[in-house]
């Protein structure tokens, strides 16, 4: 059995593919809407929606992938089995709560907000911004949870997918890329830091916190992706070659102190943690 410090690290890298890179919108049948309500839900708000949840869930991550660190340094070894137990449990509790508070302070009802969103998916290619931001909270859950969710829709399965074979690199050339896709995502930060307070705005306000956090979310991934490019490597190459080295300790050592130096930057520009 792989020991506990692996899924620490899957957990670390996962969030860090999705923070640095959804159960509750998983195929099921809908009932009927009030038409004039559905009518409200547009593709815009879908993705606010869905960038507002994304950036309250990745806070979660983050919290979880230290309380779990914690535990490890104080000694106490828990069967991998367990620890992705409880870490699926804490992260399906706290997007139930989290859900509810982003629903109501955009004043939408969950079922009419779940049947706008599989409209929207319904015509492959149609939305492709309510696309993006849905899948990439199903990353998000499927990097925590260890299911395979991403792409699925009403009526289907994602583990029914045939699944696509992913060359992996080995830890030297992962290390290196994930170097460069920490610095990417920093970089990005950074700029938006810059043009924030460009503009006079107050980084301590929450509401200016919340505003840098979700524009951040909505641009991260494709800082990260665009860096791993310039070096000849696919975002499906890079997370495969994690969750295959998930195991070794070297790699999630490392893994675990770009995280740690990429909070230290974010905290030294004035970045106020989610």
């Amino acid at each position: 059995m792989a020991s506990s410090s692996s899924s620490t690290m899957i957990l670390v890298a996962g969030s860090a593919l999705l923070v640095a890179a959804a159960a509750s919108f998983m195929p099921r049948q809908l009932g009927a809407t009030d038409v004039e309500e559905e009518e409200m839900i547009t593709e815009e708000l879908i993705c606010k929606i869905f960038d507002r949840l994304f950036m309250e869930m990745q806070a979660v991550v983050a919290s979880l992938s230290q309380q779990i660190q914690q535990i490890q340094m104080n000694g106490q070894m828990i069967p991998e089995s367990q620890i992705r137990k409880i870490i699926k449990g804490e992260f399906e509790r706290a997007l139930l709560l989290k859900q509810a508070k982003v629903f109501a302070d955009f004043d939408v009802d969950a079922e009419c907000v779940e049947e706008a969103t599989w409209e929207f998916l319904r015509i492959e290619g149609e939305y492709p911004k309510v696309k993006k931001v849905v899948e990439r909270f199903q990353k998000l859950y499927d990097n925590v949870t260890g299911e395979r969710t991403t792409g699925s829709r009403p009526g289907s399965s994602a583990a029914n997918l045939p699944r696509e074979v992913v060359e992996t690199m080995q830890p030297d050339k992962l290390l290196k890329a994930a170097d460069a896709y920490f610095g990417a995502m920093t970089d990005a930060m950074r700029g938006l830091v810059e043009k924030y307070k460009a503009e006079g705005k107050d980084l301590k306000q929450a509401t200016v916190a919340q505003e840098l956090h979700m524009e951040f979310a909505s641009m991260v991934t494709e800082a990260g992706e665009k860096a791993l490019e310039d070096l000849g490597v696919s975002a499906k190459v890079f997370q495969a070659s994690i969750e295959k080295h998930a195991s070794n300790p070297q790699v999630g050592r490392a893994l675990s102190m770009l995280q740690m130096k990429q909070q230290q930057d974010l905290m030294a520009l004035g970045v106020i943690p989610m």
